[in-house]
Order: structure tokens, then C-alpha cells, then sequence
């Protein structure tokens, strides 16, 4: 990623958090007083600089994306002052390093196209979760038989490897699988925003930003928004084309040994609400 790209994310990024915090971060929240009309919405920069106590000057200097020589203290006081969740925070940190350091090879390979026979015979050993790895790019690399099943459409591809984003963006059978479809466009969205911090001169990233760019204004939207996320657990509600709703539970597991890969599980208790149809796609599965 060029350097005035970087900084244009770095201005982009700092402006929305400044700016989308209308409803989180007023300046009666943070203890000062509203003066004057606004035009837009949050705070003014003058109020960031001071919540974190520096020059208006310098701040307004960061937020042109001039970062050079920027300390930790300072990244920290900002965001302390925006309100920064751990992955904004994080990801404010990665376009730094990314401004200040251009040509610094990262340490991951987010793009990474093949998993370890080892991993493979782990997936298939979880038999009663569906399961599969996937890179930073969100393409699925391996997968076992219950996640084959589950995500059918999403692997029925002629585009190798699979990949989620792309799905989720260009296959209209993405919006009837995923019942909570915004929420799944919005994590993989901040999921690609922050994998682009991370490993900013990754020209397969960039492809894959641009093609989606170019095929769903949807995803403009939301790249635009510059929000970041970490796919980490929670619940996934679907709508498979057999088994019906589907309300699982999923673990992501980053693979330390593999940097930029992840297992991704889903699993359902046995009393849980579609248990009976998550088992029945297991025997099916087991079956076939």
C-alpha cells in the first residue's frame, strides 16, 4: 500500500471515529461543555486535543495522516479520547507502523493458500463440529465433512479457494444463508479493513478489495465506514437449504503456529434451540 494510501486511511479513519461517535461520545459525556452550533456530528478536534492533552495543532497534524515519530503514549491518549474499542486501537497502531515503516515485511502471510496435512486430519477428527480454516483473506483452505455441508453454497465455486467475503458480497443465495446477512457483511468487511493495517503492501489483499469494490456497492459502503473487527466467537444464525434455521455457536482460533490462519468451529449444545436439525445434518453427513 502506497504511503499517501496509508495516510489517507489514517485521516479517513480518525475523522469517522471522530465523527460517528454521535451517539457514544457527545461532549456532555466526556465532560465539556457544548459551545456553539455544529455542523457535524461528535466532537470538534479541538475537543479531541484536549481530552488527549495535546496541541490542537498536533492533533489536527495526525489527523492528516502525519504520524512520523507518533509514541505510544500519544496512540494511546487518542485513544482513550475517541473512545477506541481494543481492535480500533489496535488498528490505529497497525496504520502507523504501516505509514512510518512502508516497506517493513510483515511477520504473517494473511494470503497463505495451503494448511498442513496435520491440521487437516484435526479438522476431521471434530466430528461433531463443523469446521474449517480459513486465511486473513477469509478464502477457506480446508474444511471437514459437517462444515462442507454446512457452508454447500459457499463452496460451490468455480473460484479456488472459496473465499467468504466474496460470497457473502456476490452470491445472492449469501443473503437468505446468513438470517443476520448486515451483521456477516459488517465482520467481514472489518475483518478485510483490518488485515489491510496489518500487511499493507499484500497485492492479493488489494485484488480482492478491488474486486469486490468493483461488484457490490455494498461493500463500498462499508468500506468506506473504516470500521474494524476481530472474528473471535459468538453465535451465527443461519438458514441452510436442508436443515433450516441454525443457531451455532463459533469459536475462531488463530493458529499460532501459522500465522494468518484460523480454525473457525461451529457447534451447538444438545439441548439448544435447532439442535435436533444441526444433528440431523451431522448423521446426514455421516452418511453420505
Amino acid at each position: 500500500m502506497p504511503a499517501d494510501t496509508v495516510r489517507a486511511d489514517i485521516r479517513s479513519f480518525l475523522t469517522s471515529r471522530r465523527a460517528r461517535r454521535r451517539a457514544r461520545l457527545t461532549p456532555a459525556e466526556v465532560g465539556l461543555p457544548d459551545i456553539g452550533q455544529r455542523r457535524v456530528s461528535g466532537l470538534r478536534r479541538s475537543e479531541v486535543a484536549q481530552l488527549a492533552a495535546i496541541s490542537v495543532e498536533y492533533y489536527t497534524r495526525l489527523e492528516r495522516g502525519n504520524v512520523r515519530g507518533v509514541s505510544d503514549e500519544i496512540l494511546d491518549s487518542l485513544a482513550r479520547a475517541l473512545r477506541l474499542d481494543d481492535v480500533e486501537h489496535a488498528h490505529l497502531a497497525a496504520l502507523v507502523r504501516a505509514a512510518n515503516a512502508p516497506h517493513h515485511a510483515a511477520d504473517r502471510d494473511g494470503g497463505a493458500s495451503h494448511v498442513r496435512q496435520s491440521l487437516q486430519q484435526l479438522l476431521d477428527a471434530m466430528t461433531g463440529a463443523a469446521a474449517f480454516v480459513r486465511n486473513a483473506h477469509l478464502d477457506i483452505l480446508a474444511t471437514n465433512r459437517l462444515a462442507r455441508a454446512l457452508y454447500r453454497d459457499a463452496l460451490d465455486t468455480d473460484q479456488a479457494p472459496p473465499n467468504l467475503a466474496r460470497f457473502v458480497f456476490c452470491d445472492p443465495c449469501a443473503r437468505h444463508f446468513y438470517r443476520d446477512w448486515p451483521r456477516i457483511a459488517h465482520d467481514a468487511v472489518g475483518s478485510l479493513r483490518t488485515e489491510a493495517a496489518r500487511t499493507p503492501d499484500d497485492p492479493d489483499l488489494a485484488d480482492l478489495v478491488d474486486e469486490l469494490a468493483n461488484r457490490s456497492d455494498d461493500f463500498v459502503h462499508r468500506w468506506d465506514a473504516h470500521d474494524v473487527e476481530y472474528y473471535r466467537s459468538g453465535q451465527q444464525r443461519f438458514h441452510h437449504p436442508d436443515a433450516g434455521d441454525l443457531d451455532l455457536d463459533y469459536d475462531a482460533l488463530e493458529i499460532s503456529a501459522d500465522p494468518g490462519l484460523t480454525i473457525v468451529t461451529y457447534t451447538l449444545a444438545a439441548t439448544a434451540p435447532h439442535a435436533s436439525a444441526f444433528h440431523q445434518l451431522q448423521q446426514h453427513t455421516e452418511s453420505s
